[in-house]
């Protein structure tokens, strides 16, 4: 499969269920780590010994399906719960988050699946959600400074929308992940996480939310892409993690694993096996 950003030879080994000794970032310090970063609810272990980084211009990719802890590490780093054992470091230095707001304010926005829009209202007001501009004495909203800010803050990221006035929700779901993604950016995002942005959404619409992607790692900003889909993993990612059953599966980089390795650790690899032994396929 060819990636978004270039061609790559990819290895034929993989590091399935351990730790890669060099940060994909090169040596240089992540944006974000978890180190051993472990949640859980009284006698419920939802994660156990996490370790994730990020690095600017980088995308790391969380794999895992349902039920394999993926929600409760978008959590953790959002700031809506902190974990119960392991530390998280931002920038090299560890780091406690009380609430979304110390995230935000640390430079990591997350996108969720339900992107936080208002259907009904338009583009712009949706890109200002909570944040508007205002102006004058008494504090007027400035929608004319809101229209062309947005306007060009989506020509920034290769998205054009003719009509900023329209309703979000007559917009694509590709389209209005794009808008999600450089409404974060805008305000102040460093890292980004997304929360399965191509889970409902067709082969057209999924190629160009991983569009931004690239564009977004190729400006410099660390992504952290939650999905279960493999394919559009590897065609951005630089470093893969693979959770199940809020354990750490695999952790491993680019080059270090085909597709067809990772596909299969996500399918569960020896499981699939066995149970194509026993249909006899």
């Amino acid at each position: 499969m060819t990636r978004l950003d270039e061609k790559r030879d990819p290895a034929v080994s993989t590091t399935a269920e351990t730790s890669i000794e060099t940060p994909p970032s090169g040596g240089k310090t992540p944006l974000i780590e978890l180190r051993h970063v472990g949640k859980s609810y009284g006698s419920i272990i939802a994660l156990k010994d996490i370790n994730l980084r990020v690095g600017a211009g980088e995308v790391t990719g969380v794999l895992g399906d349902n039920g394999a802890g993926k929600s409760t590490l978008i959590k953790i780093i959002a700031g809506l719960h902190k974990p119960t054992e392991g530390e998280m470091l931002v920038d090299g230095e560890t780091t406690v988050f009380d609430s979304p707001k110390d995230s935000l304010d640390k430079g990591v926005a997350t996108v969720y699946q339900d992107l936080a829009v208002v259907g009904l209202m338009p583009v712009w007001r949706n890109f200002f959600l909570g944040q508007e501009l205002r102006k004058g004495p008494f504090r007027a909203l400035d929608a004319n400074g809101m229209r062309a800010t947005t306007l060009s803050e989506l020509h920034k990221m290769g998205i054009d929308l003719p009509d900023v006035d329209a309703p979000i929700s007559s917009l694509s779901g590709g389209q209005r992940q794009c808008v999600a993604i450089a409404r974060a950016i805008f305000f102040g995002a460093r890292v980004l996480i997304l929360d399965e942005p191509t889970a409902a959404l067709g082969v057209k619409q999924s190629g160009m939310v991983l569009r931004y992607i690239s564009a977004a790692k190729e400006q410099g900003f660390g992504v952290i892409f939650i999905t279960h889909n493999p394919h559009h993993a590897y065609m951005v990612g630089d470093h893969f993690v693979l959770l199940n059953r809020g354990r750490q599966k695999l952790d491993c980089s680019y080059d270090d694993i085909t597709l067809e390795e990772l596909t299969q650790q996500m399918a569960g690899g020896d499981e699939l096996d066995t149970l194509a032994h026993e249909l006899g396929r």
